[in-house]
């Protein structure tokens, strides 16, 4: 009976540390919602916070390291290799990802390799190096080539401005206050993002948010999205409507009498 006492005493007497040291990321949007008109150029989300400690939390020694991910609706998407064929460059293998990020923005404190363990990194996709991009089953690639088809879809998602990692800039305001700047292109897929926030210390992930974020077309922009991708005939139909009015009107307009 004793044995079992003292156990509980030290189970309690370890629950209460950790319960002490404890902290609580607590992040915000600048805006939740990213409207697209005809002149949108792109914008930026602004992603600021506070980690927070109760009465009873122990501060910890050292400085905190943060990671911030915006990631964008899942979509499949193929990446293809050319190769040369009787003088003509052709589509000679393809590598399909399944599920994938439209979009990827990472911010961090400092680089991502550098935050914690790397079962971590890849558990909760931090870094680009990190990311889940699972193939499609029925891929012809050679198994000794899919490590380039990867490299291949990285690169090209960077050219796009669709994935990016940009280490160092989030700044702490205070001990435990912070703000970051997420740049959003030009071509920024629609759909819902989310904000995916890491706090760590000493390689360790203490706490982790998530936060919603919404991409959508409004107004005239909005009305021939949906028609092009729930009504494809009515957007044709439309289209050549406007296109012979279109015609019609230059040929009043510049008729020489």
């Amino acid at each position: 009976m004793i044995v079992h006492i003292a156990t509980l005493l030290v189970l309690a007497a370890s629950l209460v540390c950790s319960q002490a040291r404890a902290e609580e990321l607590v992040t915000s949007l600048s805006s939740n919602m990213v409207s697209i008109q005809s002149n949108f150029t792109g914008t930026e989300i602004v992603v600021f916070g506070q980690i927070i400690r109760d009465a009873h939390t122990v501060a910890r020694p050292g400085n905190y390291d943060l990671a911030i991910a915006i990631e964008g609706p899942k979509q499949d998407v193929t990446t293809r290799r050319k190769k040369r064929f009787l003088g003509v460059w052709i589509n000679r293998y393809y590598e399909m990802f399944k599920g994938v990020p439209s979009f990827y923005a990472l911010a961090t404190t400092k680089r991502a390799g550098e935050l914690g363990d790397r079962s971590i990194l890849d558990e909760n996709g931090i870094g680009l190096n990190h990311l889940n991009l699972p193939v499609s089953g029925h891929s012809r690639v050679p198994l000794s080539d899919r490590d380039d088809f990867r490299k291949a879809f990285l690169r090209l998602r960077q050219e796009e401005g669709l994935y990016s990692e940009r280490p160092e800039t989030i700044e702490f305001l205070t001990a435990t206050m912070f703000r970051t700047s997420i740049p959003l292109p030009a071509n920024i897929p629609v759909g819902n993002y989310k904000v995916k926030s890491y706090l760590f210390q000493d390689g360790i992930l203490l706490s982790k948010q998530e936060a919603e974020l919404a991409v959508a077309k409004i107004g005239f922009e909005q009305l021939t999205y949906n028609l092009a991708q729930n009504q494809p005939f009515i957007y044709g139909l439309m289209a050549v409507l406007i296109a012979i009015f279109t015609g019609w009107l230059a040929g009043v307009i510049f008729r020489k009498d």
